[in-house]
Protein backbone atom coordinates (compact mmCIF):
# COMPACT_ATOMS: atom_id res chain seq x y z
CA UNK A 1 0.00 0.00 0.00
CA UNK A 2 1.54 3.41 -0.65
CA UNK A 3 0.95 6.39 1.23
CA UNK A 4 -1.17 9.19 0.91
CA UNK A 5 0.09 12.37 -1.24
CA UNK A 6 2.04 14.43 1.06
CA UNK A 7 2.57 11.78 3.49
CA UNK A 8 5.99 9.67 4.04
CA UNK A 9 6.59 6.47 3.69
CA UNK A 10 8.86 3.71 4.94
CA UNK A 11 12.15 4.90 3.78
CA UNK A 12 11.69 8.63 4.73
CA UNK A 13 13.25 9.67 8.09
CA UNK A 14 11.13 11.26 10.59
CA UNK A 15 12.62 13.70 12.55
CA UNK A 16 11.42 16.73 14.62
CA UNK A 17 12.94 20.35 16.21
CA UNK A 18 12.24 23.17 17.61
CA UNK A 19 12.39 26.93 16.92
CA UNK A 20 13.76 27.47 20.59
CA UNK A 21 13.32 31.32 21.53
CA UNK A 22 13.63 33.30 24.60
CA UNK A 23 13.66 37.12 25.72
CA UNK A 24 17.10 38.44 25.93
CA UNK A 25 18.12 38.01 29.80
CA UNK A 26 20.13 41.62 29.21
CA UNK A 27 17.66 43.77 26.72
CA UNK A 28 14.80 41.91 26.67
CA UNK A 29 14.87 41.32 23.04
CA UNK A 30 13.69 38.25 20.98
CA UNK A 31 16.36 35.87 20.62
CA UNK A 32 16.14 32.75 18.91
CA UNK A 33 19.04 29.44 19.62
CA UNK A 34 20.98 28.03 16.47
CA UNK A 35 23.42 25.36 17.09
CA UNK A 36 26.47 24.31 15.82
CA UNK A 37 27.25 20.60 14.61
CA UNK A 38 30.79 20.09 13.72
CA UNK A 39 30.48 16.75 11.89
CA UNK A 40 29.08 19.02 9.33
CA UNK A 41 30.16 22.49 10.08
CA UNK A 42 26.98 24.64 9.66
CA UNK A 43 24.67 26.14 11.83
CA UNK A 44 21.26 24.83 12.37
CA UNK A 45 17.91 24.72 14.64
CA UNK A 46 18.04 22.35 17.11
CA UNK A 47 16.16 18.62 15.65
CA UNK A 48 17.10 15.04 15.36
CA UNK A 49 15.79 11.58 14.15
CA UNK A 50 12.45 10.29 16.20
CA UNK A 51 12.90 6.91 18.30
CA UNK A 52 10.53 3.93 16.96
CA UNK A 53 7.23 4.90 17.73
CA UNK A 54 8.32 8.18 19.38
CA UNK A 55 5.81 10.91 19.22
CA UNK A 56 7.21 13.84 17.15
CA UNK A 57 6.41 16.75 19.22
CA UNK A 58 8.10 14.63 21.99
CA UNK A 59 10.99 13.88 20.33
CA UNK A 60 11.55 17.64 19.06
CA UNK A 61 11.62 18.59 23.14
CA UNK A 62 14.28 15.97 23.85
CA UNK A 63 16.20 16.81 20.69
CA UNK A 64 16.47 20.16 22.35
CA UNK A 65 17.32 19.11 25.71
CA UNK A 66 19.86 16.97 24.18
CA UNK A 67 21.36 19.50 22.03
CA UNK A 68 21.12 22.66 23.52
CA UNK A 69 20.48 21.80 27.54
CA UNK A 70 17.86 23.08 27.94
CA UNK A 71 14.02 22.56 28.79
CA UNK A 72 11.00 24.41 26.79
CA UNK A 73 7.52 24.99 26.76
CA UNK A 74 6.35 23.70 23.51
CA UNK A 75 3.92 26.29 21.56
CA UNK A 76 2.21 25.70 18.13
CA UNK A 77 3.20 23.47 15.34
CA UNK A 78 5.27 25.56 12.33
CA UNK A 79 6.31 24.62 9.27
CA UNK A 80 6.91 20.65 8.29
CA UNK A 81 10.19 20.35 5.99
CA UNK A 82 10.75 18.09 3.79
CA UNK A 83 14.30 17.23 1.66
CA UNK A 84 17.05 15.03 0.92
CA UNK A 85 19.94 14.21 3.18
CA UNK A 86 22.43 11.96 2.60
CA UNK A 87 20.08 10.14 -1.00
CA UNK A 88 16.72 9.77 1.28
CA UNK A 89 14.18 11.66 1.57
CA UNK A 90 13.65 13.45 5.10
CA UNK A 91 10.49 14.96 6.65
CA UNK A 92 11.24 17.71 9.95
CA UNK A 93 8.10 18.56 11.67
CA UNK A 94 9.08 21.75 13.68
CA UNK A 95 7.51 23.65 17.00
CA UNK A 96 7.72 26.83 18.42
CA UNK A 97 9.23 26.46 21.76
CA UNK A 98 10.22 28.80 24.64
CA UNK A 99 13.26 28.18 26.61
CA UNK A 100 12.88 27.78 30.29
CA UNK A 101 16.25 26.81 32.12
CA UNK A 102 19.24 26.08 30.35
CA UNK A 103 22.56 24.38 30.59
CA UNK A 104 24.75 23.61 28.06
CA UNK A 105 27.20 21.41 27.46
CA UNK A 106 29.15 20.84 24.70
CA UNK A 107 28.86 17.04 22.77
CA UNK A 108 30.78 15.37 19.80
CA UNK A 109 27.21 16.15 18.34
CA UNK A 110 26.53 20.14 19.35
CA UNK A 111 29.86 22.11 20.02
CA UNK A 112 28.74 25.12 20.23
CA UNK A 113 24.83 27.15 20.91
CA UNK A 114 24.03 31.07 19.82
CA UNK A 115 21.10 33.15 20.68
CA UNK A 116 20.95 35.41 18.34
CA UNK A 117 18.41 38.26 16.89
CA UNK A 118 16.21 36.83 14.31
CA UNK A 119 17.60 38.76 11.96
CA UNK A 120 21.17 37.76 12.77
CA UNK A 121 19.91 33.74 12.67
CA UNK A 122 18.70 34.18 9.29
CA UNK A 123 22.00 34.98 8.30
CA UNK A 124 23.64 32.42 10.06
CA UNK A 125 21.86 29.75 9.07
CA UNK A 126 23.51 27.32 6.85
CA UNK A 127 20.74 25.83 4.77
CA UNK A 128 17.99 28.61 2.98
CA UNK A 129 15.16 25.97 3.37
CA UNK A 130 16.19 26.75 7.52
CA UNK A 131 15.18 30.54 6.92
CA UNK A 132 11.46 30.57 6.35
CA UNK A 133 10.70 28.83 10.10
CA UNK A 134 11.93 32.68 11.42
CA UNK A 135 9.08 34.27 9.76
CA UNK A 136 6.52 31.19 10.58
CA UNK A 137 7.74 31.60 14.82
CA UNK A 138 7.55 35.75 14.26
CA UNK A 139 3.67 35.49 13.03
CA UNK A 140 3.26 32.84 16.08
CA UNK A 141 4.71 35.21 18.31
CA UNK A 142 2.82 38.36 17.20
CA UNK A 143 -0.35 36.41 16.86
CA UNK A 144 -3.35 38.17 19.17
CA UNK A 145 -4.03 36.21 21.96
CA UNK A 146 -7.38 35.07 22.92
CA UNK A 147 -9.79 36.49 24.90
CA UNK A 148 -9.62 35.59 28.50
CA UNK A 149 -6.19 33.93 28.20
CA UNK A 150 -3.66 35.52 29.98
CA UNK A 151 -0.37 36.75 27.39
Amino acid sequence: MSPSPGQPDDTTVQAAGCILWRRSPVTGELELCLVHRPKYDDWSWPKGKLKRDEEALAGALREVAEETGCQAVPGPELHTLRYTANGRPKQVRYWAAEATTCAFSPTDEVDRVLWLTPVAARARLTQPHDRPLIDALLAVLNRPQPAGRPE
